[in-house]
């Protein structure tokens, strides 16, 4: 099993964790996005990263390489055992992906542009309002770690890349003790490349 992977993307960050997560023994190339190889265009027709290669199967996108990994690997569980919980937990991966990656990639795209300033205040308020719902359970939504926390746990590591410093409010405290739990995993430490620590150094 390779995987493909950019060292700076929080997507294939995520995949990253998963693996990690589950102890899976996987070669890992890391890839400049803007330098795709010949190799994984045959993989993947897109071009793009993480793309993940298992004997004759070639999977991209980084929530189907999750799923995949979570299905292929099934101990531990990083998705809920009950149709309707699994079906929320989807939806608040789609609305991460849609409401907070979006808006980071537009400040990663051109981070001095006007767009990228909106786009860092409006992640940044997000954040501060959504602070609250962290409290009372250790992940997100859920006693247990799952897929969602694969997905957030990247874009958190990277607020101070981003420029979004969040403030040490009670009403942030719970985020700021979920990022903490979260990077204090032994798996999380793990999937960090030597690029993404110097985030954080």
């Amino acid at each position: 099993m390779t995987l493909f992977s950019d060292p700076i993307c929080q997507y294939s960050h995520r995949v990253r964790i998963v693996l990690a997560e589950k102890g899976v023994t996987v070669d890992i190339e890391d890839i400049d996005s803007g330098k795709v190889t010949e190799e994984i265009f045959e993989a993947n027709p897109y071009g793009t990263l993480p793309t993940l290669v298992d004997r004759d199967l070639a999977l991209y996108e980084s929530t189907v390489v999750m799923e995949y990994l979570d299905e292929r690997f099934p101990h531990p569980p990083l998705l809920p055992v009950y149709p309707v919980t699994r079906a929320q937990s989807r939806l608040w991966i789609h609305r991460i992906q849609n409401d907070w990656c979006r808006l980071s990639d537009d400040i990663l795209r051109s981070p001095e542009s006007k767009k990228a300033e909106q786009a860092r205040k409006e992640l940044r308020d997000s954040l501060i309002t959504t602070a609250p719902i962290f409290s009372g359970l250790p992940f997100f939504m859920n006693e247990e770690f799952t897929l969602v926390d694969c997905c957030l746990g990247p874009l958190l590591w990277r607020l101070p890349q981003l420029g979004i410093s969040l403030p040490n409010t009670k009403q942030v405290k719970p985020l700021h003790d979920y990022m903490l739990r979260l990077f204090s995993r032994p798996a999380f430490k793990l999937s960090l490349t030597d690029q993404e620590m110097e985030i954080r150094a």
